[in-house]
């Protein structure tokens, strides 16, 4: 039997026009009577009628996500996230995988009248989307974008935080000697990491054991800790700007035989899957997929309800998750 807004009214022990309300995204709801709400869609199960909305509002019922790649367990979990707050609003989630606003996928998502907002994942080519969707009258939402100066409309993570934070553990752990193996200058993401790795170091009276770029890539990582091997001239401790990154200088050290981490420690960023699932179990810096995602969203509905006519930008604290590679002795 289909469940409709009836029973979840029912369930909630509120009014029908409370629970409207909620699937629309009112502000006019009280935080408590709207987790009711959520409460009771998640638990029966309910699916909003997506058409006969979009026919009421005089929209589309769909949303459209341009990302460079789902080869990653972090964008991943992102858009698992959007799609779940936006399918409790009634939406559905058009997904774009491209790398720049010339492919025809991306093109057609932006063209007039086929969604009724878009959310661009960690875009590359950015000012050429927004000049487009500006011009076009579409709401849109970034996360993750390279240049500060379009922070207006955009969920961020305060990367020279995560820096910090991964350089102050291993300087705190007795490291001194400490590489950082950092991503490609375009991003956004790279620079911060190093900024905030820098400053913890610079504190301390430190400098970096040596500084590299590369792709976000195990490849790079392995063939760094290669030439370090070949050198014979190793790093205390490592830094690396993302996991795959770690994972590959895990590997390279474990092939040579040096002990992780009681000979080199390693620290990555991102807490992708495979972190937790290979010994040594990997010393992370967290980006909390589902506070972004569910952030995302909300700026985005309120952009389209109109609710939110003002730019803002909203920085959300990455985690340090401390595991095995880092701190001898450690169990996760």
């Amino acid at each position: 039997m289909k469940v409709s807004i009836f029973d979840v009214a029912k369930k909630s022990g509120l009014s029908v026009v409370t629970v409207s309300r909620v699937l629309n995204g009112a502000e006019t709801v009280r935080e408590k009577n709207r987790q009711k709400v959520l409460d009771a869609i998640k638990e029966l199960g309910y699916h909003p009628n997506a058409a006969a909305r979009s026919l009421a509002r005089g929209k589309t019922g769909i949303i459209g996500l341009i990302v460079t790649t789902l080869q990653d367990s972090f964008f991943d979990a992102v858009v698992k996230e959007l799609n779940e707050v936006l399918a409790l609003h009634g939406y559905y989630l058009a997904i774009s995988v491209s790398t720049g606003i010339g492919s025809d996928e991306s093109h057609y998502l932006i063209q007039e009248d086929r969604v009724d907002g878009l959310i661009l994942l960690s875009p590359m080519e950015e000012d050429n989307y927004i000049v487009e969707l500006k011009k076009r009258g579409i709401p849109y939402v970034l996360i993750d974008n390279q240049k500060p100066e379009n922070d207006n409309f955009s969920v961020t993570i305060d990367n020279f935080k995560g820096g910090y934070a991964a350089a102050s553990h291993l300087l705190d752990n007795g490291y001194t000697s400490i590489a950082h193996l950092c991503g490609q200058e375009m991003f956004r993401s790279t620079r911060e990491r190093r900024d905030g790795f820098m400053q913890a170091l610079s504190e301390r009276g430190l400098a970096p054991f040596e500084i590299v770029n590369g792709d976000f890539e195990i490849r790079f990582g392995y063939e760094t800790a290669v030439r370090w091997l070949k050198e014979g001239q190793l790093p205390q401790a490592v830094f690396a700007g993302d996991d795959n990154i770690a994972l590959g200088v895990v590997n390279a050290l474990m092939e040579a035989g040096v002990q992780v981490p009681s000979q080199v420690a390693v620290v990555g960023y991102d807490d992708q899957t495979i972190s937790s699932q290979l010994h040594p179990y990997l010393t992370t810096v967290r980006q909390p997929a589902d506070r972004i995602g569910i952030a995302a969203a909300d700026m985005l509905l309120k952009r389209i309800d109109g609710t939110m006519k003002r730019g803002a930008n909203l920085k959300i604290d990455p985690e340090l998750i401390v595991r095995e590679s880092s701190v001898p002795g450690r169990r996760a």
